[in-house]
């Protein structure tokens, strides 16, 4: 009889849980192959040189690596953060996971997407979802800034895509 009685409150904890999510997303053109802006994306050294919102990533872009990422939104402090890679498929995704102190409490599900835009270039969407018990607390407090931030990489992704090659 107990056991009847704690699964509808587990079941209210759980949906509670999947309620407290947000998502940020934006997108470029790109006027080049999915294979150079895939260059460009995992040549991690080069972040400082151009990259104004992931300023440092250390580690490999492959499934089951830990990363080293550094951030910094717009007109935020840097933070750095320990990622797991979920996904990275060569001229098509990159995707990591990394948690605040404790999984579960805020989560962020970080995704580079690159797709064919069928005029020879490429639509590059980044995105992030957020999920955990603090996501109604600090989502709205960071959402301005993150957006930016992905808005100044996005640009700064398809200046360098886009660059003509020096040999």
């Amino acid at each position: 009889m107990r056991k009847l009685f704690l699964l509808p409150l587990l079941s209210a904890a759980v949906l509670s849980l999947q309620a407290c999510t947000h998502s940020i997303e934006t997108e470029t053109t790109i006027d080049a192959q999915p294979e150079a802006v895939w260059a460009v994306l995992t040549d991690f050294a080069a972040y400082p040189e151009w990259n104004p919102f992931v300023t440092r990533i250390q580690g490999a872009a492959e499934t089951g690596t830990h990363l080293e990422v550094r951030i910094r939104g717009c007109g935020q402090e840097g933070m750095t953060f320990t990622p797991e890679v979920l996904a990275a498929k060569a001229g098509e995704s990159f995707r990591w996971k990394g948690h605040l102190f404790l999984p579960g409490l805020f989560d962020g599900e970080h995704g580079f997407h690159i797709r064919r835009d069928g005029s020879g270039g490429v639509r590059f969407v980044q995105r992030e979802r957020f999920s955990g018990l603090l996501v109604p607390f600090i989502a709205g407090s960071i959402e301005e800034s993150t957006r930016c931030g992905f808005e100044r990489m996005n640009a700064a992704l398809k200046a360098r895509a886009e660059a003509p090659v020096v040999r």
